[in-house]
């Protein structure tokens, strides 16, 4: 298994996120620290096309066995591009690997039982096991589209349910973690895979930082002591 961890250079809604300081340490070496639990620092790559971020993973004593190329690096490069590359590179090298762990840096907030639980749920006839969270609105209940005429109405059925709990459970990827088929992931788009299982996180841990807001409320989760990375 190759554990990948994605730091593109570019950042709009927090500039450089991937190295900044959350609590006194790099947001990318959450990542990093967590991998190190499961993996040999041979077998973790951290992809990035930036020599600061080159420079603060290696400070973390974990060497970048490349430079994502350009093409790779822009807002439109997918996560599938970033990881076929990668797989493209250690096959180059003789290393074949069947299974991917993909940590993505803006999750800090994993603990080492997430990681173990969602391991432990994949299979070799899956495409993925990937982390969720119940998803705070829901098309059967508060979700809307417009139809011909304008108007608003419920996303998905007749808006038969007049209580959120009695509408079907509904999830959404928390970014956090992803154990990948390489073989399906050749074969196919991410987004067009068939056979994935879910891991559900409590969605304390499944902070994803993309905005300012999200990264105040990461810092204040700690700050409070709700936050414990043990």
């Amino acid at each position: 298994m190759l554990c990948v961890i994605p730091a593109r250079g570019g950042s709009k809604g927090i500039p450089y996120k991937n190295i900044k300081e959350l609590n006194g340490k790099p947001l990318i070496a959450y990542s990093i620290d967590i991998a190190r639990h499961f993996f040999e620092d041979d077998d973790i790559c951290v992809t990035t096309d930036d020599q600061q971020i080159i420079n603060t993973v290696e400070n973390q004593g974990l060497r970048v066995p490349f430079i994502r190329p350009s093409y790779i690096a822009t807002d439109e490069a997918s996560s599938q591009d970033v990881l076929n590359h990668a797989i493209a590179f250690y096959e180059q090298k003789g290393q074949y690997y069947d299974v991917i762990l993909l940590l993505q840096p803006t999750s800090p907030f994993r603990l080492k039982r997430h990681i173990e639980e969602a391991i432990g749920l994949y299979r070799d006839d899956c495409d993925m096991v990937v982390s969720v969270k119940e998803a705070s609105a829901n098309p059967y209940y508060n979700l809307f589209e417009e139809n011909k005429f304008g108007y608003l109405q419920i996303s998905k059925g007749k808006g038969d349910y007049t209580r959120r709990q009695d509408a079907p459970v509904v999830w959404e990827y928390n970014g956090s973690i992803y154990v990948i088929n390489v073989n399906s992931l050749k074969k196919s788009a991410i987004s067009t895979f068939s056979r994935v299982i879910k891991y559900p996180m409590e969605a304390m841990y499944s902070i994803d930082i993309d905005l300012p807001l999200d990264w105040m409320i990461a810092e204040e989760l700690i700050k409070q002591g709700y936050i414990n990375l043990q």
